[in-house]
């Protein structure tokens, strides 16, 4: 799935570029707007608790105020406790970055087992195969 993002002047640096640290704020929008879609799809699902374990962004080339911005999303793998997200961030239709990030799934403060409705929804959105599902 896909998501607009809209660049705002305090997402720029001095060379009037979007900041390396707010691509993070621009997946977050998307993880966001992807557990969204997965409540749609299973009403039953229970509130998202997940911490992002690890991040990881290659830089392709610079986003500017007033480019039309798309984050795409998916979920690639699932693990027990944990699952990776990948992200693709466009420009004007260009490449400008490549992110994954690992979320663990958590309950009462505890790192806990990603449970079976939130495996069958991810398998639901997800047009291609997901490692571990």
């Amino acid at each position: 799935m896909s998501i607009p993002i809209w660049v705002r002047y305090s997402d720029l640096d001095t060379f009037a570029h979007v900041n390396n640290a707010v691509y993070l704020s621009y997946l977050e929008e998307a993880r966001a707007a992807y557990y969204r879609a997965l409540h749609s799809l299973e009403p039953d699902l229970p509130e998202f608790k997940t911490l992002v374990a690890r991040s990881e962004v290659d830089y392709l080339r610079p986003i500017l105020l007033g480019q039309r911005v798309e984050v795409h999303v998916r979920v690639t793998a699932v693990g027990n406790k944990s699952f990776r997200t990948a992200y693709a961030i466009y420009a004007e239709e260009a490449l400008a970055a490549k992110a994954q990030t690992v979320q663990v799934w958590m309950h009462e403060e505890q790192s806990a087992r990603v449970p079976e409705v939130v495996r069958r929804a991810i398998r639901k959105l997800e047009a291609e195969p997901v490692e571990g599902l």
